[in-house]
């Protein structure tokens, strides 16, 4: 199955190619699960409905796409709206636990050298990517990679520990 749709005018669609386009892309958003069926299923109906709007019938792939990103941020907009508890299907943990949590965090971070410190703030405190993490910080991107995997999981050892 390729990426881009057959060429052919919108009556001669391959609507099953379409609905695997609006898979891919609402998984992009929700993760593999029945939200990201639901916004596919949703998003290629309405593809369907709304197919004469398309200014590139030849090629509709990426008004496709845009349809299913939109329906399942859509959905994601919606679930913002509802009660965690009704999102996760779990209690919001007490303040007491948080603080718990984070004064377990900040013992592990303390642990670390100042150099992982420094990678792992340039990565999630300042949201850098992979590549901006490594100009910053004067190393290759393989290496920022690396690091971070191994740090990630001393970390999630570390916080496991009872």
């Amino acid at each position: 199955m390729s990426d881009q749709a057959p060429a052919a005018g919108p009556i001669g669609w391959d609507w099953s190619w379409a609905r695997a386009l609006c898979l891919r892309e609402a998984q992009r958003v929700l993760g593999r699960n029945a939200a990201a069926e639901d916004a596919a299923q949703e998003a290629v109906i309405r593809a369907w409905r709304q197919q004469a709007r398309c200014r590139t019938p030849e090629r509709p792939d990426p008004w496709i796409a845009t349809i299913a990103r939109r329906e399942a941020l859509r959905l994601v907009a919606g679930n913002r709206e509802r009660p965690l508890e009704e999102v996760t299907g779990e209690e919001t943990p007490s303040p007491e636990a948080s603080v718990v949590v984070r004064a377990d965090v900040q013992r592990a971070l303390a642990t670390l050298d100042a150099r992982d410190r420094r990678l792992l703030a340039a990565r999630f405190w300042e949201d850098l990517t992979h590549v901006q993490s490594a100009n910053c910080l004067g190393l290759p991107v393989g290496t920022v990679k690396v690091r971070l995997h191994r740090l990630s999981g001393r970390l999630r050892e570390m916080l496991d520990e009872p």
